[in-house]
């Protein structure tokens, strides 16, 4: 079972939380404020009260011992710089930390961030795509360049197998998965004939995406 520090319980921290307990992962919830935890006490092995920009607060911690640290403070970016670095500094295995822009990201990853997450910039992208394409519906960003888009088959690929249109080489896309009824069949072989009545899973980059539905 994983175990996870995560600091900082405003909205990201609660839902991440909570996610992780669902998964039945052990997790340490901290913040300075004592209500802010309060709510989250049944979901985790432990709750502590404490300023986390204090290096002794996070030595008592072990933080060493976590599978992965959650730096979960966004709007308070010196508060996140300096956790993130003393994170690194005591052992952390592996350090998240929240930014709310390209800048304080940038500054994260110096001071010793494993990953930047954006969880505003993630769904404002989800949205935009969807939105702006009556041929996409959902879309999960992976990297600045690659994303999993859930696509209508094209007009032109309706009737043919991946291996008829040579589909990886010819648009630089790979189709993971294909979803009928909200059943995923994944693993398709070279012999999947694309139908009208199925959505695809398909791992690409956005520019390549926009090439096939334009």
């Amino acid at each position: 079972m994983k175990s996870f520090l995560i600091i900082g319980m405003g909205s990201f921290g609660h839902h991440l939380c909570r996610a992780l307990a669902e998964q039945k992962c052990e997790v340490m919830a901290v913040d300075r404020c004592g209500a802010c935890v309060e709510d989250v006490l049944p979901l985790v092995v432990s709750a502590k009260i404490g300023d986390c920009t204090n290096e002794e607060v996070l030595r008592s911690f072990d933080v060493a011992s976590f599978d992965a640290c959650f730096v979960c403070l966004g709007s308070d970016v010196l508060g996140s710089l300096q956790i993130t670095s003393l994170l690194k500094e005591l052992g952390a295995k592996k350090v998240f930390s929240k930014a709310e822009d390209d800048l304080q990201a940038k500054f994260l990853l110096r001071n010793g961030a494993d990953e930047v997450i954006y969880p505003e910039l993630e769904v404002a992208t989800s949205i935009a795509v969807s939105e702006s394409s009556d041929s996409i519906f959902d879309c999960i960003r992976l990297t600045a360049d690659y994303s999993i888009y859930e696509l209508q088959p094209m007009q032109r690929w309706l009737g043919k197998s991946l291996k008829e249109l040579n589909f990886r080489a010819k648009y630089n896309m790979t189709v993971i998965a294909a979803i009928r009824g909200g059943v995923i069949r994944p693993n398709l072989g070279p012999d999947y004939t694309f139908r009208a009545e199925e959505h695809l899973l398909i791992l690409g980059r956005s520019e390549d995406i926009r090439k096939v539905i334009r």
